[in-house]
Order: C-alpha cells, then sequence, then structure tokens
C-alpha cells in the first residue's frame, strides 16, 4: 500500500513530473484537425498562470467554483489551476438544467463558475439570477481562460507558492453531486488525499497498465463523474500522456489518430464497439466468420481462466487472429491492449471475447464515495465476470443478508 506524505496534494503531482521528465509528453490537445503535444513543464507553466489568473480575479483559498462543460482539456487546466490556487473546482453536467445547475452552485457556495460555451452560460445566468454569491461566469470558447491567464502577470509567484504550500492530505479536493433516491442531488465532498491514494495505489496495482514506457489513454468519459476524475489524477500520477474528446460520436476515428495504449469506459463503450464490428463483418458478407470468432475468442479466454485451453481452440484462434481480430484492434488505434470497465456490469461474454481478441478488461466497482474504483481486476489476477479485489487501502465487507 502506498503510504501518503501528509503534507502532500495534487498539484504536487505535476510538480514532480516537470521536475523530473520536464520535456516528457503528458497531454495531447486535439485542435479540430491533429493532436498537439504538450510537455509536462509546459502544463505545469500554464496551470500555474492560470492559477495566478483565478487570485487575480479575487479567487479565495477554500473557495468553490462551478465547471460546466464536457470533456475537453481545459477541464484538467482547470482542475489543477484551481487546486493550484487552494480552490475547490464544482463539476456540473454540461446537459444540467437552470434548476439543477441553482442547486448545486447554491448548496456548493461556489462564487463563481466556468461554463464551456454560450449555451452554458446562458443556463447558468438564469440559474444564477437571485444567487448573489457566484460573481463571476467565464467562458472557455470565448477565451475567457486566456483573459484569466494574462491577468496572473499581477500576482506574484510567491503568493501562489504560498497558497499550495498551505494544502495537505485532508484539503477538500472537489464537491460531486450525485442524484439520490429522494430530494435533491447530494454533495459528496473528496480530499486531496482521497484523489492522491486512490490514485498511486491504482498505479501501483497496475504497472502493466499505466507504467509501460510510451502509456496513453484517451479519455472521453464525463469530467462531472467521479470515474474520469479519477482517471485524470490517475494519469497525471503515472505519467501517462492524456488526451480528451467531449462524445464517443466520432470515437473510432480520434481511437485511430490517436492510437491509446489503454482505455477506461463503461460497458456501453464496448458494447458499442463489438456491436460496430460485428456489423461491419455483416455489410461485408462476412457476418458468419465473425460469429465463428467470437465464439472461439470466448472460449480461448475461458481457457486461459481454467488454465486449460484445447488445441483445436488454439488453432482456430490463430487463424481468426489474423482475420478479425487484429482488425478490430486496428479499429482501436492498434496499439490497446488493456482496458478498465466501470460503472456497470460488464457481463463475462463480452469480458471473455475481449480477452480473447487481444484486449484485455479489467472490470471493477467503486462509488463516488470512495473516489471512484474499490475493487478491481488487476492483470497479475484476473477473473473475467467479477469486480476484482479490493484496491490496497481499501476494504469491503459483504452484509449478512448479502
Amino acid at each position: 500500500m502506498v503510504i501518503l506524505d501528509p503534507g502532500a496534494a495534487l498539484p504536487d503531482l505535476l510538480l514532480a513530473n516537470a521536475t523530473v521528465s520536464p520535456d516528457a509528453i503528458g497531454y495531447s490537445r486535439f485542435d479540430g484537425s491533429q493532436w498537439t503535444d504538450i510537455s509536462n513543464d509546459q502544463f505545469w507553466n500554464q496551470v500555474q498562470q492560470l492559477a495566478r489568473g483565478f487570485i487575480a480575479a479575487g479567487i479565495e483559498a477554500g473557495d468553490c467554483v462551478g465547471i460546466m462543460s464536457r470533456t475537453r482539456y481545459e477541464w484538467t487546466l482547470v482542475d489543477f489551476a484551481l487546486w493550484t490556487a487552494g480552490a475547490i473546482p464544482v463539476p456540473i453536467y454540461d446537459s444540467s438544467s437552470a434548476d439543477q445547475v441553482h442547486w448545486i452552485l447554491s448548496d456548493s457556495g461556489a462564487v463563481a463558475c466556468i461554463v464551456e460555451t454560450p449555451r452554458n452560460a446562458k443556463t447558468v445566468d438564469q440559474a444564477i439570477a437571485d444567487l448573489a454569491n457566484v460573481k463571476q461566469v467565464w467562458c472557455i470558447t470565448d477565451n475567457d481562460l486566456d483573459t484569466l491567464a494574462a491577468r496572473g502577470d499581477e500576482v506574484p509567484k510567491e503568493v501562489l507558492d504560498q497558497r499550495r504550500a498551505s494544502l495537505n492530505v485532508d484539503s477538500l479536493a472537489t464537491i460531486i453531486y450525485t442524484s439520490g433516491t429522494t430530494g435533491r442531488p447530494k454533495g459528496c465532498e473528496l480530499t486531496h488525499g482521497n484523489f492522491l491514494a486512490c490514485a498511486e495505489n491504482a498505479v501501483a496495482a497496475m504497472p502493466d497498465v499505466v507504467g509501460v514506457e510510451g502509456a496513453s489513454t484517451l479519455l472521453f468519459l464525463p469530467l462531472a463523474h467521479v470515474f474520469a476524475r479519477f482517471v485524470e489524477v490517475m494519469c497525471v500520477a503515472a505519467n501517462v500522456r492524456l488526451a480528451h474528446t467531449a462524445t464517443i460520436t466520432d470515437l473510432a476515428g480520434k481511437l485511430q489518430s490517436f492510437q491509446p495504449t489503454f482505455l477506461l469506459a463503461v460497458p456501453r463503450v464496448f458494447e458499442k464497439l463489438y456491436v460496430g464490428a460485428q456489423q461491419k463483418a455483416t455489410a461485408d458478407g462476412k457476418g458468419a466468420i465473425f460469429q465463428r470468432a467470437t465464439d472461439v475468442a470466448i472460449a480461448y479466454s475461458q481457457g486461459i481462466q481454467t488454465g486449460r485451453i484445447p488445441f483445436a481452440v488454439k488453432t482456430q484462434h490463430a487463424v481468426f487472429e489474423k482475420l478479425v481480430y487484429s482488425k478490430l484492434r486496428n479499429a482501436m488505434g492498434g496499439q490497446i491492449r488493456w482496458a478498465v470497465s466501470g460503472g456497470a456490469p460488464l457481463g463475462e461474454r463480452l469480458g471473455h471475447f475481449f480477452r480473447g481478441a487481444g484486449v484485455t478488461i479489467l472490470e471493477g466497482y467503486g462509488l463516488t464515495e470512495t473516489t471512484a474504483p474499490h475493487t478491481v481486476n488487476t492483470p497479475s489476477m484476473i477473473k473475467v465476470g467479477s469486480v476484482g479485489k479490493p484496491l490496497p487501502g481499501c476494504s469491503i465487507r459483504i452484509a449478512d443478508d448479502g
């Protein structure tokens, strides 16, 4: 189990990466036509400049600031800039209604809000009509972050250093609102220590996934959800190259252009990838071949689990590796060998298929309150159809009634 320094905080991850490997590519940003690489040093400088801009704009240590946006590079930039300034980002789904936004900004006591688009800004304006506490709204697509960053020159570096030095594992990092069975959504408070412990222990448990040279992932989960926020922090903790995309509409195209080495997603994404491959095979008149390849992949994976793969299955698997499995992996970018699934049951059939096709999905389970993963299969201990064992530092108990 990774033991945290009591004085540790999330910005320390960026400082460590910028110090140890300043020129390493930590992030890739899609500009509409191609990916632009950003080094660890460049990102840390951007974060510090924006953090100073927030301070210049009046954001105090301990202030809550809403973020209403789809998943994009700027969200990660804002998260770490607010953390570095000692503030607390409060995520809001970009599809939220004015009433939902009103509740979150009111209950959290947010003093400002960052939105992605003018449409989001209009929703927030409606939501804060009677909220005196929300004094500023900044829009990403209107280049307001650039304006804020420019204001960072007004704030001495020493002021920012003091803000960062005041943080520790018990400092509040975010408030995530989750829908309850009754009443209004309830805010779950997570600390810097919650994120650090979860991320560092996940990195230690999955060196084959995140610890290999050139490891990278494409984040398309909504950053308003705890799973994506955990992924964001884990990638920084592991010094993994992180890219973002807002939707899964063109997921195949983004996967092929970015070529990640692993994915983290919910089951419906893997279902979409499987069904897409199945439909393409059927359209090409190869539906029967794909179905047989599916059966063989499942049998092959089941053989891995039992420790005995029949010779006939091995032989057929080698044939379908060239005809089907390699093409499926190429459609996913060509470099993916691992994936992590959470948020809902994956299903044994789908799990066995992907492992048999050369992409092992590590299924896990967690809650907002556990900073996402609580249990997960790891490369050294996989049982398809299960959610694995508790991560180091986590414990679990089954109630008497099951």
